[in-house]
């Protein structure tokens, strides 16, 4: 391999780790998100099954 293109398998290297350090970082916002939704939502309708005080 020529120096150039060692250069540039460096930097596809780099370039592709970014995007899966990237990709990850996406997933675990995702998996958050859910996590947040769920939880609040179960908050949400639990709140529906318990009697009214003014009842």
């Amino acid at each position: 391999m020529t120096e150039q293109e060692e250069r540039l398998a460096r930097e596809r290297a780099e370039i592709a780790a970014r995007v899966a350090s990237f990709k990850e970082t996406q997933q675990k916002f995702e998996r958050e998100r859910e996590e947040y939704y769920a939880t609040t939502l179960g908050k949400a309708w639990s709140g529906f099954n318990r009697p009214s005080f003014w009842t």
